[in-house]
């Protein structure tokens, strides 16, 4: 706390022991610069007058004080140290947090998966309750340390997290289990990742680079969580700052990675993106590797992986690699229900941004919609938890028929832009009914394409 303010503080909590001259004597000069109805105790100056002005510059002190007093509680930081080793020849990364600060949490908890996570240790206390490792930090330092396992399968011998003996990727949300931690609200962990890696290796994190150091943020907790895809080993990385986004691709040496092709295609297609989306975020990773690992495209935090045989335009004229960046740009998680507006969002604006950006004509453009119309006949209706190939063409197609009817009744005032930038500024979970209530909103009045009926009958 400023000194001053300290000052005003204590004079205000003993303001009834001493006398008004005495108080306004103790008050320093900038601060009563800004009250002229309060003068300095000269001769002949009353202590009634005196007493008068000081009922109307209390409360002002007090607010003084509580501003000063919170700012102060505000700026208590603990530091929080992931450091994560990584050997070839062993199957797990070993994992370790370092705490350090005056005050520290009372409590973490950590929501672990039991088939990755394990060999808890930790010289402060540790409770195993089910799947949750509760643990009790304490003094100015404390550490706790586990085993991640790397190599996941997404799908029979294809992997979405893997450990060769050159390199190794995975994401960092698996790497950390969900953390809830106990802690005074003003108390807040400034978080760092490092890696300690073979001779040769590098590291590549959807987040700055400091020296050896990864600096992690997410001001929305208070203890941030290194999240996103993440990749070590010998590799190439190529990086350009694209339309105010800091764009890194990086794959393991030798891959068929095409790293220049995709920071091409991305300077013709990202400045069209952030037209519809400009809250996109300003560091983006793109990972790319080579079989085994999952033979398409998944979106992280800031972040995303494409098997590095995916073409930047398939021969139905999407992008995997668009569509991809769509879910980075846009954040947002359907409910039990609703992932098929991920999903559609996702799809319709990897045939639209090739249109806008010239990559693809009139002409092929409606052709692609067309083929997408034919295979959304597969689809019942589009409410599934998981929205996949002709359920995902079904949606893409309902909300292009949703643009065009919003363009129609606001006499292209407005479009779909309008409710994708609205949906991504929320984030979050979506809803069917928040899609509509966003497009009501947008066009001043209940969007057909988006009713449930519709979504739910064959077409």
């Amino acid at each position: 706390m400023d000194p001053s303010a300290r000052q005003l503080c204590h004079a205000c909590a003993d303001v009834r022991e001493i006398g008004t001259a005495d108080f306004i004597s103790s008050v320093p000069n900038h601060v009563l610069a800004g009250y002229p109805f309060v003068m300095r105790p000269a001769p002949g100056l009353t202590e009634f007058r005196n007493a008068r002005a000081l009922r109307r510059l209390f409360p002002l002190l007090l607010m003084l004080c509580v501003a000063s007093t919170t700012q102060a509680a505000a700026e208590q930081y603990y530091d929080a140290t992931f450091t994560v080793e990584i050997r070839p020849d062993q199957p797990a990364a070993r994992v370790e947090l370092k705490l350090t600060g005056t005050r520290l949490p009372s409590r973490i908890e950590l929501h672990t998966d039991p088939g990755r996570h394990r060999a808890f240790a930790s010289r402060d206390p540790i409770k195993i309750v089910k799947d949750e490792i509760v643990w009790t930090p304490s003094g100015d330092g404390a550490r706790i340390s586990y085993d991640f396992v790397i190599d996941h399968e997404r799908s029979s011998k294809r992997f979405d997290s893997l450990l060769t003996k050159e390199w190794a990727v995975f994401r960092g949300e698996r790497l950390v289990p969900r953390l809830t931690v106990t802690s005074r609200p003003s108390l807040k962990g400034r978080t760092t990742l490092q890696f300690a890696l073979p001779k040769g290796w590098s590291a590549a994190a959807p987040y700055p680079q400091e020296g050896a150091s990864f600096k992690v943020t997410d001001t929305g907790r208070r203890l941030d969580r290194p999240e996103g895809w993440m990749l070590v080993g010998k590799l190439g990385k190529r990086s350009e700052i694209i339309d105010g986004v800091q764009t890194i691709v990086a794959a393991p040496e030798g891959e068929s990675a095409r790293r220049q092709d995709i920071l091409a295609f991305l300077n013709w297609n990202l400045p069209h993106l952030k037209e519809v989306l400009p809250a996109m975020p300003k560091r983006v990773l793109i990972v790319s590797a080579g079989d085994p690992m999952w033979r398409g495209g998944l979106s992280g935090p800031n972040s995303l992986f494409i098997h590095a045989d995916r073409p930047l335009i398939s021969e139905n004229r999407t992008s995997t690699l668009l569509h991809e960046l769509v879910h980075v740009a846009m954040g947002i998680r359907g409910d039990e229900e609703s992932d098929w507006i991920v999903e559609g969002f996702a799809e319709y604006y990897s045939l639209e941004l090739l249109r806008r950006s010239g990559g693809m004509g009139r002409q092929r453009f409606d052709a692609a919609l067309e083929r997408m119309q034919e295979w959304a006949k597969r689809s019942p209706n589009v409410f599934k938890r998981e929205s996949s190939g002709a359920n995902t063409a079904r949606a893409a197609i309902a909300l292009r028929a949703a643009d065009l009817e919003i363009r129609k009744v606001t006499e292209n005032r407005a479009t779909l832009d309008d409710v994708a930038r609205k949906l991504a500024a929320r984030g979050g979970e979506v809803s069917l009914e928040m899609l509509q209530t966003t497009a009501r909103e947008v066009a001043g009045r209940e969007v057909q394409a988006l009713e449930r009926e519709r979504l739910a009958a064959p077409l």
